[in-house]
């Protein structure tokens, strides 16, 4: 007899929590405090300082110092990470130093940018349009690559602690040997180290991290500081010495450019046509002139201020008034009108109108307008003057790097251009072919200001300044755009030019001899405020005649009751 089968239970029957389920886990890599810190140690050195050590090469002539000097900086890294090697402090500091070496790589390799506290000051002070042409998709990429990634492996593992007392007694018996190899390599190569650093004072600023960490935190309190500063008095004695002898209203419009170099104004001997207007004008030119600065926030306040160059500094521009309050004391009518990103405090204390907030789409792409906005109102403007006025107009200029929408196509006149804000992506002839046509369209505008001017010669007695606020790098010693400490800033970016108009009544009064000698002589930033307090015959104790670049040519000076 067959043995009995068994039967089998329905399908529907079984229940499925009795199956059993391979386990499925997602498994995090485990990794000691330390190797973590190691590791993010090399991965700053070796992936976010190609600057840096690209400088350091070009600077050593030995190779053996340079050696002793990278692989000291290795130990120090490594060092600073283990001692964060902290349980819930050692990700986010890693993350933090990795997302700042890597945005900082970018300008610093792509542009030759240095991340000093001014430089994070423009940045603090740029409006999203401007932002917009730096933040690109090759700029996300980098990020996400150099930044993102790595930031994930970070968070991702798992990191094993030991106990306090285990962590410092085991911290310390590397951190120790690392610093004191870091100082061996230091000493064995001090004399190189030494004449390089002191040499070459741009090495320094682009190690990376540190450096831009520690000018982030320098700005921020800083900037919490400023907060509470007052602005001291100044001139508050002036007044105009005397009326126009016509009885006319003096009217001096001075244009604060943006980013324009003297290199390329054919006025100074640029070989390009860049100033095909304004040669035609009655102007005078002022080839050898500097900068206060390399950053619109820094040369803008210091060139309004009578603080000069050498005494000028952020907060000292805030503590103390400026030119337009002078003239203000002194009565005289005073506006600012801005197409750019703000007066940079100067006019805080005065009508002040933004073309690009205003947008008007005549002449402006998502709050970034064309300098034309500026003029299109000067004409009813100037037929409104009552008394003595001062206009500011402070342009958008040639500011980059998307250079080719500061101008109309009608002035692309040097071609190919560069049609893009990633400048890498174009040949250096593009990018000066653009650039150039942004001079030739300042050069436009300028003279628009000049026939605006002398079409009201006969109700006002006019004058124009036009200065640059400082230069452009283009590609020379590989650098691009602007803002690089001065000490070490090329002369693209020092050298400006600077313009100077009079109408009919005031030039009268000027030795024209005089004047063309003075014109080929070194001018600044530091003659602005003098010359224009001058122009408008302002009689104040804090005005001086040798900084006045029109003061020894005036052949009736009442500034100050002098005379000559």
């Amino acid at each position: 007899m067959p043995p009995a089968i068994e039967k089998l239970p329905e399908a529907s029957s079984l229940s499925t929590s009795s199956i059993p389920h391979p386990t499925r886990s997602f498994v995090r890599p485990r990794v000691g405090s330390m190797t973590l810190a190691v590791a993010a140690a090399l991965y700053l050195v070796v992936f976010t300082n190609r600057t840096f050590f690209t400088r350091a090469y070009a600077y050593f002539d030995s190779h053996l110092a340079l050696a002793a000097f990278s692989f000291g900086l290795t130990c120090l890294f490594a060092a600073f990470t283990i001692a964060i090697s902290v349980k819930y402090l050692l990700k986010p500091v890693l993350v933090l130093m990795i997302f700042a070496a890597a945005s900082a790589s970018w300008f610093m390799d792509g542009f030759g940018t240095i991340i000093d506290v001014d430089m994070i000051r423009n940045a603090a002070q740029t409006t999203s349009s401007e932002a917009g042409h730096l933040i690109t998709p090759p700029y996300l990429l980098h990020m996400t690559v150099f930044a993102i990634l790595p930031s994930l492996v970070v968070c991702w593992v798992k990191v094993e602690h030991r106990n306090f007392f285990g962590k410092v007694r085991w911290n310390l018996t590397v951190i120790v040997p690392l610093l004191l190899v870091a100082l061996a390599c230091g000493v064995s190569s001090a004399r190189s180290i030494a004449s390089v650093v002191r040499l070459h004072k741009d090495l320094i600023p682009t190690l990376n991290p540190f450096l831009p960490i520690g000018n982030a935190v320098a700005f921020a309190l800083a900037s919490e500081a400023d907060k509470n500063i007052v602005a001291a008095p100044l001139g508050t004695d002036a007044h105009v010495a005397a009326p126009m002898a016509s009885g006319k209203p003096r009217v001096l419009i001075i244009v604060t450019g943006e980013t324009a170099r003297a290199e390329e104004f054919s006025l100074g001997g640029y070989g390009r046509d860049t100033n095909p207007e304004l040669e035609k004008l009655d102007i005078t030119y002022f080839p050898e002139t500097s900068s206060c600065g390399t950053s619109t926030a820094v040369s803008v306040p210091c060139m309004f201020s009578n603080l000069t160059r050498h005494g000028y500094s952020h907060r000292a521009g805030l503590a103390n008034e400026n030119l337009l309050d002078v003239f203000g004391h002194a009565g005289i009518k005073t506006e600012w009108w801005d197409n750019n990103t703000g007066s940079k405090a100067v006019a805080d204390r005065t009508t002040y109108h933004s073309f690009s907030e205003a947008n008007d789409p005549r002449y402006c792409y998502q709050n970034e307008c064309l300098d034309e906005g500026l003029i299109t109102g000067l004409g009813d403007w100037l037929s409104k003057v009552k008394g003595d006025s001062v206009l500011v107009l402070h342009q958008l200029g040639s500011h980059g790097p998307a250079y080719y929408q500061r101008y109309p196509a009608d002035f692309a006149r040097f071609t190919p251009e560069c049609k893009t804000a990633e400048l890498g992506n174009c040949s250096s002839e593009a990018i000066v072919n653009s650039y150039d046509n942004t001079i030739l369209y300042t050069d436009h505008i300028l003279a628009e200001v000049i026939d605006a001017l002398k079409a009201h010669q006969d109700r006002i007695a006019p004058a124009m300044i036009y200065m640059s606020d400082h230069g452009e790098s283009l590609g020379e010693h590989g650098l691009y755009l602007h803002g690089a400490p001065y000490i070490v800033a090329p002369s693209q970016q020092t050298h400006v030019p600077f313009v100077l108009w009079e109408g009919s009544e005031m030039k009268a009064s000027i030795d024209l001899d005089c004047l063309l000698q003075r014109a080929g002589e070194e001018a600044s930033h530091d003659n602005l405020f003098h010359t224009a307090l001058g122009m408008m015959d302002v009689k104040t104790a804090v005005y001086k005649q040798e900084l006045d670049v029109l003061g020894a040519c005036r052949r009736q000076q009442s500034i100050n009751g002098a005379s000559s």
